[in-house]
């Protein structure tokens, strides 16, 4: 199999074959909420429909490339650069799937060794040509598209043959990897020896260890796990400027910790080629619960109590009222729905909230933390109905992005966000977003679907992750983005909350970043990079130096 090839389609979200309707109920509830087009079908263009820019190459700089890499593995043709020309947010997707992309690498290359990846930089650098790394292609925040700012040419840097698991000590309980393992490889090799890493995004399928390092991803399972700043323990990153190799420690007081410059750094400080990070041994049982609350606040402060009690499901996902009645309607049978809803009424909850749990490890100590968190459930007026829900969420988890594409094509605009707060704004905070998003496309006439649901756990907070459907505004799609994601955006950043828990920033979150850590740690940041790329030539527009506006 040729490890070079884009795993995911060209204009869409993973693999052709996985997409499906939407279900009868779920539209009826799109029809009567947002509204729902009639007649509307907007496939993606042909692949050879897609406009690029033109090369801007100089041939000395592509001559040193394929002496130093091999002709096959720099690649110009029209199909590669239109796989690595963008990620997955809408913005990227409108622009796929309607031809017009305004920004593509000129070559895509194909290293195979740290020190090859070290001088296509020291090449880049002197040449004064722009970098952008690429690990699996699924970042929603702008964070791969092929910006150049104040470079001529642009190349994108691919990390697909950096495949290997590297090293395995079993005695420490860490993985070291090189950055280009897709999740489900490293996950597989890491199960057949007994272990796992428990990092599992809902890109998990199409992203890599290198860009869950680069963009601190947080997987839905990283409440038990811990997300992935939490678990690197040693890294390497190519510079410009050279190399960076950061010694496996478990832990250091030797001045601040430099791993975690680079974990979140998004490719604008180097190239991360390789991490150890820390796994652990295979689950002797995985136990599921799921339940049903009144309301938003009884199931968010039984997941605080689960959290602050130390019980740490594994998993725990709590919806919010908009987020169940939708689930439900495009997960079930209308016949399931029904005898549910009329069960639950029965226990007198009309707008409920589901919370699906899950809990890891030695039999004994999860049935007793399954117990416990039992008896917080039902302290909260929580209503059981055993393990099945989350068993069929769990079914689904990783294919819901699919349904953006097809609702894309029938005139549906979707859009996901989240945030982080303390617990004791959360739900202040999840209802000002939800209706300030709800008013910004109502003054556009679309008005808008907002679902949400908390799905990590801190002993001082958590998230919260929203889904927005609206009527796509034809010729205005980016304008409606644009009012959808600053109304946003500004409600978390005023409202106390991070501009993003686990999408990274990108150039889509980067307007806010200067609000939410102070334009002092902004100048700290670029003063860092100033040391490891002068020239500024890693992923321009990106994180410290992205836009000021959207």
């Amino acid at each position: 199999m040729d490890n070079t090839q884009p795993r995911m389609r060209w204009w869409g979200w993973g693999e052709d074959g996985n997409d499906g309707p939407v279900k009868p109920g779920a539209k009826k509830m799109l029809t009567k909420t947002c509204g729902w087009p009639k007649g509307i079908n907007r496939p993606p263009v042909d692949l050879d429909a897609v406009s690029l820019p033109e090369v801007v190459l100089p041939e000395s700089s592509r001559a040193r490339f394929e002496q130093l890499l091999g002709a096959e593995f720099v690649r110009g043709d029209h199909a590669t650069r239109v796989s690595h020309a963008a990620g997955r947010s809408v913005p990227d997707l409108i622009r796929l799937r309607s031809g017009k992309v305004p920004f593509a690498p000129d070559v895509v290359l194909y290293p195979s060794s740290d020190a090859e990846v070290d001088e296509l930089l020291a090449i880049c650098q002197q040449d004064r040509i722009a970098v952008v790394p690429f690990g699996g292609g699924t970042s929603v925040v702008a964070g791969l598209d092929a910006f150049r700012r104040d470079f001529s040419s642009c190349v994108c840097i691919s990390l697909a043959r950096f495949d290997e698991m590297l090293d395995l000590d079993e005695e420490s309980l860490t993985v070291t990897a090189q950055a280009g393992v897709f999740g489900p490889d490293l996950e597989k090799k890491l199960q057949a020896k007994g272990f796992t890493l428990g990092h599992f995004p809902q890109s998990f399928e199409f992203s890599t260890v290198g860009g869950w390092v680069a963009t601190r991803s947080a997987g839905q399972q990283s409440t038990g796990y811990g997300r992935i700043d939490e678990n690197v323990f040693g890294l390497r990153c190519s510079t410009p400027s050279g190399p960076v190799e950061l010694r496996t420690s478990p832990a250091s007081a030797a001045g601040p910790n430099p791993r975690q410059m680079f974990v979140g750094s998004e490719g604008t400080l180097g190239i991360i080629t390789q991490a150890t990070l820390r796994i652990k041994r295979l689950p002797e049982t995985t136990l599921p619960d799921a339940w049903f609350f009144p309301d938003f606040h009884s199931g968010s402060a039984a997941l605080r109590e689960l959290e602050q009690d130390g019980l740490r499901p594994d998993i725990a996902r709590l919806s919010d009222v908009n987020e169940t009645a939708f689930g439900l309607a495009q997960l079930g049978s209308d016949t399931q729905r029904r005898g549910l809803l009329t069960y639950l009424r029965a226990r007198k909850i009309t707008t409920p909230c589901m919370l699906v749990l899950r809990y890891d490890g030695h039999k004994a100590d999860a049935r007793a933390r399954r117990a416990a968190g039992r008896t917080i459930a039902r302290k909260h007026k929580g209503v059981s109905i055993g393990g099945s829900p989350e068993t069929m969420w769990e079914k689904h988890r990783f294919s819901t992005p699919y349904l953006r594409d097809q609702l894309l094509t029938e005139g549906v605009v979707v859009e996901t966000m989240e945030t982080s707060a303390p617990w004791s704004t959360i739900e202040e905070l999840h209802d000002t977003i939800k209706s300030d998003i709800e008013e910004a496309m109502a003054d556009r006439g679309t008005p808008a679907f907002v679902l949400c649901h908390v799905s990590h756990l801190y002993t001082a907070g958590c998230s919260l992750y929203y889904t927005v459907f609206a009527q796509q505004q034809g010729g205005q799609e980016m304008e409606q983005w644009k009012a959808l994601k600053a109304a946003a955006s500004n409600a978390m950043v005023a409202g106390g909350g991070t501009i993003t828990h686990h999408h990274s920033v990108g150039a889509d979150h980067a307007p806010w970043l200067p609000k939410e850590h102070g334009e002092l740690w902004m100048r700290m940041l670029r003063a860092a990079k100033g040391e490891v790329d002068p020239v500024g030539i890693m992923n321009p527009g990106k994180l410290m130096n992205g836009p000021r506006a959207l």
